[in-house]
Order: C-alpha cells, then structure tokens, then sequence
C-alpha cells in the first residue's frame, strides 16, 4: 500500500472512530435518562457475565442499555488502539500525526477507568461529568485527526480567528462541564418553564451546597441527592451559561464569515453557527415539553455537535506547512 493511500485509511479509521464516539456519547446520555447508570453494578461484566442473565424485566432493561454502551466503548477502544499501531506503522510519512494518536490512546485508558468508577463509586457526580468530558475529547481528538490540513496559509485577516476559536472552544468545554453537572445531580427538571425558573427571573437557590465537588464514599447519587434549592442553582447557572457560551460562539463563526478568504473556512463558521442555534432551539423545547427522553438525549448530541464544528474551525484554521503533507494526486481525503 502506497504511503498516500496508507494515510487515507488511517483518516477514514479515525473518521469511524469519531463516529463511534459520537454514539459512545448518546448511548451514555440514554443510560443516564433511563436510571440504567447502575443497571449492572459490576465492571467490566453485568452480574459477572458478559450479557446480562435473566431478571426482572425492568431490571434486565436497564442492564442491557448498561451494556449496549459498553459494547460500543469497547469497540472504540479497539478502533484507537488499531489507530495507534497505524500512526506507528506510518511514522515517516509526512503528515502521520503521531503524538495526538499516543494522547489518544491515553485517554481511552483513562474513560475505562471512569467509567468503572462510575460505577463502583454509585454514579458520583464529579466522576460522572469527568467520564462526559472525557468523552467529546476523545470525540474532538478523533474528528481533527479524521479531517485533511488545509495546504494553503491563512491570509492576513484570518490570524486573530485562531484566538477567537481557541477562546470560544474553552467557553464551551465550561459550559458543558455545567451540564453534565445538571445532568448528573438531577437538576435538569428543576426549572420546569421558561424564560423563567419556578415563575421566577430569579428563583430562591442554594449555591452554598450547589457546586460541592466531592461528598465522600458511599453515597447513591442515582436519583440525586440535593434538596430542591440547589438544584435550581444549578440548572439556572447552566441556562446563563449558555446564554455566554451561546453569545461567544455565534460571534466567533460572524466575525469567521466576514473575515475568512476561503471557503473551507466559510463552510465550518457555518456549521458552527448552526449548531448553536440547533442546540439552543433543543434545550428550549426539552424544557417547553417537560424533558421528554428522546429530547433530553437529543440534547447530549447537540453537544457532540457543537464540539464537531468547532474542531472542524480550528482544523480549518491550522493549515500544514507546504512540507507537512505528501502529495496526493490521485486520492481524495475526506475533510
């Protein structure tokens, strides 16, 4: 296999990867909804096997959703592990990133530990949020390996944007932080209406007890654990937070459009802009419709959205050198 066509497969490896990802991140949304966190209160098996045994239906339910998302993580893992021995294979191949594979494969090494503590630690809230996030950035990492550097510089007006997208992508690590926090303590119903929270512009909240990080061993968080203040507290700081993240990131893809030279650069401000107002149209109609399920998870995949596009902006804005990527006459890369 010619050098051009071994780097095309690596991208296409690692475009599966992304979408596996992407699914690892729903799947795991549903299991959270669907109260199946602890379907299966052992790790790496289910009641000590590899499916889960007969039970109680609703038992049974909630073991097999555990499951499901753990057969596709585990899927996952072996599609970064075959990337690394790729990126290895490769490593004298202009443009074979190696070092992001290498973080990768750490990372993955990292969700597996998450995700038994997840379980052994009965759905611990900080622990909980630390498996979401590590989740999108195994989903981040994997969609800017997928995708093919832009050969050409970037043309004068287009330099500040980096900043701007860099800035605008820890606006939004915050912010989703903020809702796998809600998600986690069982907050997202504490606000039933909207523009207000409880009838409220600004409803009675606990912040005192809202934002602890850390309880100690042997609490069941499933079903949450904090008094309705502070839940409120926590829903309302995730609202004005995407009210920040939501106003950051649309001025980012504005001043992208009137700034950029090339239609790559374009095309992702477009796709970044419109996952903002897909993911804000999502939780405004979870909470109009009191969070139905489908809704809900819906809303974990706007998030995986939002974190495609905008990895899709800063690959767009961080061009290979003229001698980091081999030519490739006859092979298109999928961008």
């Amino acid at each position: 296999m010619s050098p051009a066509r071994r780097l095309v497969f690596f991208r296409r490896l690692a475009l599966l990867g992304a979408l596996l990802a992407a699914l690892v991140v729903v799947l795991g949304a549903w299991v959270r909804l669907t109260n199946a966190g602890l379907g299966c209160p052992d790790w790496p098996g289910c009641y000590g096997h590899a499916y889960p045994q007969s039970l109680a239906t609703m038992s049974f339910a909630k073991a097999l959703h555990e499951m499901i998302h753990r057969y596709v993580a585990s899927s996952l893992g072996l599609v970064v592990v075959g990337l690394a021995a790729l990126a290895i294979w490769n490593r004298k191949i202009p443009g074979q990133p190696v070092a992001p594979v290498l973080v990768l494969l750490a990372l993955i090494g990292v969700q597996g530990a998450l995700g038994a503590l997840t379980v052994t630690l009965l759905l611990t809230p900080l622990i909980v949020t630390a498996h979401l996030l590590g989740g999108l950035a195994t989903l981040a990492v994997l969609a800017w390996l997928s995708m093919t550097p832009e050969r050409r510089g970037l043309a004068s007006s287009e330099r500040p944007l980096r900043a701007a997208a860099l800035t605008g992508l820890g606006v939004l690590i915050l912010q989703i932080a903020l809702g796998g926090w809600t998600s986690t303590n069982y907050a997202a119903v504490a606000c039933p209406d909207f523009p207000t929270c409880q009838a409220s512009w600004w409803p009675h909240m606990d912040y005192r007890d809202a934002f602890v990080l850390w309880r100690g061993l042997g609490i069941d968080y499933e079903g949450g654990v904090l008094a309705s203040p502070a839940r409120v507290a926590i829903h309302f700081t995730h609202r004005l937070g995407a009210l920040v993240a939501g106003a950051v990131l649309i001025t980012v893809a504005l001043a992208t459009l009137l700034r950029a030279r090339r239609g790559r650069l374009r095309v992702a401000a477009v796709l970044l802009l419109c996952a903002v107002c897909l993911q804000i149209s999502i939780g405004i109609a979870t909470v109009h419709w009191a969070f139905p399920l489908p809704l809900a998870t819906l809303h974990n995949a706007g998030a995986a959205c939002l974190v495609c596009a905008t990895v899709i902006l800063l690959r767009a804005l961080w061009p290979a050198s003229n001698d980091a990527v081999i030519p490739l006459p006859h092979v298109h890369l999928p961008r």
